[in-house]
């Protein structure tokens, strides 16, 4: 048969059959059931382990640097708190606690009320929880069986507890993430997490914000029964106080739980909400802090500061509220610029609490005489000695006539720079503007950092030397201290930095600077104005400068002694009269008990004389004032002093008058509407220049044929120096 031809296939015998089929696999019910059951036990396991997923744990290392604070915190040279502004308003949280500046005792309490397990399970108390089921099982007081890691897990994320979805899936993943903290973090780790993340009363979070609200301590220093009572908190922050004693009391296992009681209620009370925050510098604390965890180390001596406010507190309470509501005090450090203390006000009555009064622009009032004067004497133009007449004077101005009255109302006569500085006089200081220039003045105050100044001469006018102008108390404060450091200007110093501090720029003269302190310090040159035992006379060297703004809406003492410069402002914020408080019995008393805090047991030092000043025995005759040792620029001393006859005075333009405005009449010829030009002093050689084109000899009494328009005039000397300029327009 070929190879290749089809076998017939042997058909199999009965015997060989029933092996086949023995040996087959049998299909029976029991078996499917098993595998079905197998299959769908596999697919419950993987829904539940899906649904019960927990979220991804962060490690410790990522959630101990994202630990923001919502605070910002200020200190005093010395590293003491001074204030702290609150600048994340989500919740209050202070700065991450180690564990290890935690009290032992608070560490230990938590551990026992909350998980006394802790360090033996692996993030989950089985036993716990099968209490907790059987004492639920019988319809006993159930107890929660969370552990620390478990909660832990809750504050890392918050859908693990969040209201009203606490069921037993929730449970479970709340579980599992506490095993994976449990598996990856460290006890210590776990339990310094749990004690800054804990939410605790109201918006407070964590043990440091919580000790200092709650307890009025460290975190370090709270006892056993601060511990107690931290514990009855964690289950219900809100608890009332009987409550929270009740917990408290059985946290501390305590026999007699009256002392806890009481804490309880102290804490429910919210006594101790004020240690939280000093407060002692609570406006430049809003100025200095904008970042959460912002630690701003300040030049602030909180010992001044403290003085500074008890002081003007006590002030202001004396006047009473009804006259006076608000202040602010300044202390400079005289040799670096340093702010020793800056308070912005001090609350009580205040009506606008929150308004920063050492930065707020309010009237000088009489505060800018001292640089005026000090300017007229450093160019030589006048001398303490000099003679000015305190009469009665009108000035044509562009608003019209500008009449200066002295704050009495009543006129001395002829008076002596000294004197009229001394008794502040108003008339003099306008008369010693005018022999300035009110521009020249300006700018000398711009230079002195009275930033608020921002208009040229012509807007402020002859006012400009009774202190229309508004300025800032802590510019007022520097630009004294640079009459106390011979004229030498520098910025104010807030951050504790020294390597970044400006070099000093001469401003104002050390002879001038000199003669102008001394005159701020003489008593007996101000006796007639303040009386011989007013607030600004102390026991040792002080110069001081009073002012009080129009309507008496201001007022201010600002002073120096050989180390400090003290500025002291009172008012209202608001901007009522005071009614009847001036200079010296509204600031000066405060300014007065500064110093003299300043000073005790170190007397200030007079300063020494300077190159370039001398002293000279002079008379006044024609004045009231008696014979006296004065100061003098080198070169300007004279035994005896008179007015001046009008020859020997300084050529000034009198007509037209700075800042005129001249209307033409359309009904008159132009050529009948000209204008004189007036000029007083001895003016021969001199020359008039009108918009920069020549108009004519100063003594030749010129004409001005008015033309519409903004117009300048100045008076220029034989040697083409501009000895006085006047602007004016025509309509």
């Amino acid at each position: 048969m070929p190879r290749n031809a089809a076998s017939p296939t042997p058909n199999p015998s009965p015997e060989g059959e029933g092996l086949m089929q023995a040996l087959a696999p049998r299909k029976t019910p029991i078996r499917d059931a098993l595998a079905w059951t197998a299959l769908a036990l596999l697919v419950l396991t993987t829904v539940a382990h899906l649904l019960t997923r927990p979220p991804a744990m962060p490690d410790y290392d990522s959630v101990r640097a994202g630990w923001k604070p919502s605070e910002a915190w200020l200190y005093d040279r010395d590293g003491q708190l001074l204030d702290s502004e609150r600048v994340d308003f989500q919740r209050r949280r202070m700065a991450w606690v180690p564990l290890a500046e935690i009290s032992p005792a608070l560490r230990d309490t938590v551990v026992a009320s909350e998980d006394k397990r802790f360090t033996a399970h692996g993030g989950v108390d089985w036993l716990a929880i099968a209490s907790a089921a059987r004492t639920r099982w019988t319809g006993g007081r159930s107890r929660g069986a969370s552990t620390l890691p478990m909660q832990l897990a809750a504050f890392l994320s918050p859908d693990l507890a969040r209201p009203g979805q606490r069921g037993w899936l929730t449970k479970i993943r709340q579980m599992r993430a506490g095993q994976a903290l449990a598996s990856n973090w460290t006890r210590d780790q776990m339990l310094e997490a749990y004690f800054n993340l804990v939410p605790l009363r109201g918006e407070l979070q964590g043990i440091g914000a919580g000790s200092r609200a709650l307890f009025g301590k460290r975190p370090a220093e709270m006892n056993r029964t601060d511990a107690a009572l931290f514990a009855g908190l964690l289950p219900n922050p809100a608890a009332d106080a009987e409550a929270l004693g009740r917990r408290a009391c059985r946290a501390a296992q305590a026999d007699d739980c009256g002392p806890i009681e009481a804490a309880a209620a102290t804490l429910v009370s919210g006594e101790r909400m004020a240690q939280f925050d000093p407060a002692l510098a609570p406006h430049l604390a809003v100025r200095l802090l904008d970042k959460p965890g912002k630690r701003v180390t300040t030049t602030i001596d909180r010992r001044i500061q403290s003085a500074a406010i008890v002081a003007l507190r006590r002030q202001l309470a004396g006047l009473g509220a009804g006259r006076v509501r608000d202040g602010a005090v300044v202390v400079l450090d005289n040799a670096t610029g340093d702010v020793l203390a800056y308070v912005g006000g001090v609350g009580l009555k205040s009506t606008a609490a929150q308004v920063d009064g050492a930065n707020a622009r309010r009237q000088a009032g009489s505060t800018l005489k001292p640089h005026l004067y000090a300017q007229v004497i450093e160019r030589r133009w006048l001398t303490a000695a000099s003679i000015l007449d305190d009469s009665p004077v009108q000035l044509d101005t562009a608003s019209g006539l500008y009449v200066p009255k002295n704050y009495d109302r009543s006129f001395k006569g002829p008076v002596s720079v000294r004197h009229a500085l001394a008794a502040s006089l108003n008339v003099p200081a306008v008369r010693a503007l005018i022999i300035d220039d009110v521009q020249q003045f300006r700018d000398r105050l711009w230079a002195l950092g009275y930033h608020g100044i921002v208009e040229d001469g012509e807007y402020y006018g002859f006012s400009l030397a009774l202190g229309s102008a508004e300025v800032s108390l802590v510019e007022q404060a520097n630009a004294f201290r640079t009459l106390a450091n011979e004229g030498k200007y520098s910025p104010v110093n807030f951050l504790d930095a020294p390597g970044e501090r400006e070099e000093a720029r001469q401003i104002v003269s050390p002879a001038a600077a000199f003669i102008v302190g001394d005159i701020l310090a003489d008593a007996a040159a101000r006796t007639d104005a303040f009386g011989a035992d007013s607030a600004l006379r102390l026991p040792f060297w002080a110069a001081a400068k009073t002012g009080t703004s129009k309507g008496m809406r201001d007022n201010w003492c600002i002073g120096w002694s050989d180390r400090f410069t003290v500025a002291v402002w009172v008012g209202n914020l608001e901007g009522d009269s005071m009614r009847a408080v001036s200079g010296t019995s509204g600031a000066a008393p405060v300014w007065r008990d500064v110093m003299l805090a300043l000073h005790a047991g170190s007397p200030g030092k007079p300063p020494a004389m300077p190159a370039g000043v001398e002293a000279r025995r002079i008379a006044l005759p024609g004045t009231r004032e008696p014979p006296r040792r004065e100061y003098f620029i080198r070169g300007t001393g004279q035994a005896e002093m008179a007015a001046a006859p009008a020859a020997a005075r300084r050529p000034r333009i009198t007509s037209p008058v700075s800042g005129s405005v001249y209307a033409l009449d359309p009904d008159i010829p132009l050529d009948r509407q000209s204008l004189a030009v007036a000029v007083s002093g001895e003016v021969a050689g001199y020359r008039l220049i009108l918009d920069k084109k020549p108009l004519g000899d100063a003594d030749a009494g010129q004409q001005i044929l008015p033309r519409p328009g903004r117009h300048m005039l100045a008076l220029v000397d034989p040697g083409g120096r501009t000895v006085d300029r006047v602007l004016f327009t025509v309509r």
